[in-house]
């Protein structure tokens, strides 16, 4: 249990008071770090190992880099370890929670220590030469192995998270809109509502008394006056260990990420383009095209048994194609498995007063009686939505993105919701990950796609491709 520590006085500075105990891992994360470091280790002294058995017949490691060897691996690999789990730590990537795993920085950390290794050895006798093969294979063994091992231990860590208690929120917003917010944070798994108070009396000490008493773990704060951010607010929470996260107001400024900097005496924002920007686009293509086609056939024989089923089930196509609007507002044709019955557009029409999205952009109804009963299964399993690898393949789609609308939604959207379609839509997205059709408005689901945009990197398409892999198997938040 966290100790709270008392609230500063005024003649303190407010950086003065620091509480230790919250950065102590507890004994669940520090096994959860144990064991991340156990998959690195596993995975490099597999590719290692691996790499060594197939360089060995014809360019071993020269003696005069062997000088000795424990569990049949030469001692070069070990101090190969110990420098790349030292650059891991370094690098924040044994950090919790698992949520926050960076994968494309854990290959790049790989890249650079074999090359300095490379050098390294060069400098250390330059008469040796050490096997070019075996540091090539063994490079690309070892990113294979520790990312694919990283993505498959926190695929299977991030169901037992989803276990634990909930965590324990505090909400501060003005009164018009604290009610609405406090309930969306309620209608989402594995959260708490322990108290709230008025955006106005957010650095009072009566609301951060209030806080520290209820055992809140963040602060959930909408639309906090200027002058509050600006004093002991986050200090005051920072002090005791809790978490705050500001909901911004503006649509405008909406998750714009910079570097803070002053300019010519003003605090601003910063905001650079990453000099690989490009080629990390030309990674997620490249990605994109060999996934779906790696897809296509192994999933070829589902395919072929999930269209059996839908002609058995029901008259009509195996497959529907929607015009959807994609890239810069361009419409294609969106290939999905056919979960409706074969007059389904038509019936929509007569369906849109039970519409329960709240603002009617989307339609949406959790018993919608269009769906068949292969229908039903396709949907829940998010079998119907394979097929869009077809799109990926051809360019239309990615795997990741946001989701490509009907023209019906598209129709309906405010001038602010059409940014999303200056990037090409995918398969998943934030949207998906994040509630899928739980969310009740689109704003909601908007304000992710834009999130994805303004934050996009290789790290989070992979992040959401685990998550997308673990809310498909247990069925959370689809119809």
């Amino acid at each position: 249990m966290l100790k709270r520590k008392p609230i500063p006085n005024s003649t303190q500075d407010l950086r003065s008071i620091q509480a230790l105990e919250h950065l102590k891992p507890g004994r669940q994360r520090f096994r959860y770090m144990l064991l991340l470091i156990c998959s690195d280790t596993l995975g490099l002294a597999i590719a290692w190992r691996f790499a060594d058995f197939l360089n060995g017949f014809y360019s071993p490691i020269p003696t005069g880099l062997v000088w000795w060897v424990w569990f049949d691996i030469p001692s070069l690999f070990w101090f190969f370890l110990i420098v790349t789990l030292s650059f891991f730590v370094a690098n924040h990537l044994y950090r919790i929670p698992f949520e926050a795993q960076n994968y494309t920085r854990a290959a790049k950390i790989i890249t650079l220590v074999y090359c300095l290794f490379l050098l390294g050895s060069y400098f250390y006798n330059p008469m040796l030469d050490p096997p070019r093969s075996l540091f090539i294979s063994a490079w690309f063994l070892s990113i294979t192995f520790v990312l694919g091992q990283r993505l498959s231990l926190t695929l299977i860590l991030r169901q037992f998270v989803r276990q634990k208690p909930p965590i324990k929120v505090f909400v501060i917003a003005p009164a018009e809109k604290l009610n609405h917010l406090a309930n969306l944070v309620k209608k989402r798994p594995n959260y708490e509502i322990v108290g709230a108070a008025l955006a106005t009396t957010a650095s009072t000490a009566t609301t951060i008394a209030n806080i520290q008493q209820s055992g809140a773990m963040e602060v959930l704060v909408k639309d906090l006056p200027d002058t509050d951010l600006a004093s002991s607010l986050y200090w005051q929470l920072r002090s005791t260990g809790v978490a705050i996260r500001l909901l911004p107001s503006s649509k405008e400024m909406l998750y714009r990420r910079g570097l803070p900097e002053i300019f010519a005496g003003i605090p601003t924002l910063r905001v650079e383009t990453p000099l690989l920007l490009c080629w990390d686009y030309r990674l997620k293509r490249w990605f994109d095209f060999v996934g779906s086609a790696f897809g296509l056939m192994i999933l070829l024989p589902l395919f072929i048994g999930v269209a059996i089923a839908i002609k058995v089930d029901s008259p009509g196509e195996v497959f529907f194609r929607q015009k959807r609007v994609g890239l810069n507002g361009k419409t294609f044709r969106m290939w999905k498995f056919r979960t409706m019955v074969k007059n389904a557009p038509k019936l929509q029409q007569q369906l849109e007063t039970q519409n329960q999205m709240s603002d009617g952009v989307l339609f949406k109804i959790k018993k919608d009686p269009r769906i068949t009963k292969v229908g039903q299964f396709l949907r829940r399993t998010s079998i119907d939505e394979l097929p869009q690898l077809i799109n990926v393949l051809i360019g239309q789609m990615s795997l990741v993105g946001p989701r490509p609308l009907p023209i019906r939604d598209v129709e309906r959207f405010d001038s602010w919701h059409h940014i999303r379609h200056q990037v090409v839509p995918g398969i998943s997205g934030l949207w998906q990950i994040s509630g899928r059709s739980d969310l009740e408005d689109f704003n909601a689901a908007a304000r992710l796609d834009l999130y994805y945009i303004d934050n996009w990197s290789l790290n989070l398409d992979l992040d959401i491709l685990i998550e997308t892999v673990r809310i498909v198997l247990f069925g959370k938040g689809a119809y």
